[in-house]
């Protein structure tokens, strides 16, 4: 696999390059947030994203394309981000990037701006190239609102942006 990406200089990571916490990390990680959010008062924000062309592309290609792809887009993502925000895998389908700070309107702008960056990766895979297929959720934390809850509604507004359900174009953030 490679991947092609006119706007960085990030070069395709081999694999195991990109170390991002698993599910019960990330989850540790996100129910500290909140906690923090509680204390202090400060906001939160998740973006969820999904590649929604990852399994045909995978089946085509091979199952180590869909670690590859994603480690790809979690490590050019990651050079985008501050320091504190973290990116990691809720899943095997999807990438989580937390942001301490940020509330609904800052995360959209984080959202649009992450579009855009997936948007211009292209990945090439037995000769072929191809665009991917994103989706991105935003969900902002809210008083009383656990980890889990806020990784769903983050999923939610993912699902409702491949629908255009947001009643914007398909692919726009939603939140």
């Amino acid at each position: 696999m490679a991947a092609s990406d006119s706007t960085s200089s990030f070069s395709a990571p081999g694999p195991g390059a990109f170390e991002w916490p698993g599910p019960v990390a990330l989850d540790e990680r996100l129910t500290e947030e909140i906690a923090r959010c509680e204390r202090h008062g400060t906001q939160l924000s998740c973006l969820l994203l999904v590649v929604e062309n990852l399994d045909e592309m995978a089946g085509e290609h091979g199952a180590e394309l869909r670690e590859q792809t994603l480690a790809y887009i979690a490590g050019a993502l990651s050079k985008e981000l501050r320091r504190f925000d973290r990116v990691g895998m809720p899943s095997d389908r999807e990438v989580l990037i937390l942001l301490p700070g940020a509330d609904s309107p800052r995360g959209e702008v984080v959202a649009r701006r992450v579009l855009d960056r997936s948007r211009a990766i292209k990945v090439e895979a037995r000769g072929q190239r191809q665009a991917l297929r994103i989706a991105v959720g935003l969900a902002a934390w809210q008083p009383d609102t656990s980890a889990r809850q806020l990784i769903e509604r983050a999923r939610t507004a993912a699902r409702r942006s491949r629908l255009g359900e947001n009643g914007q174009a398909p692919g726009t953030p939603a939140h």
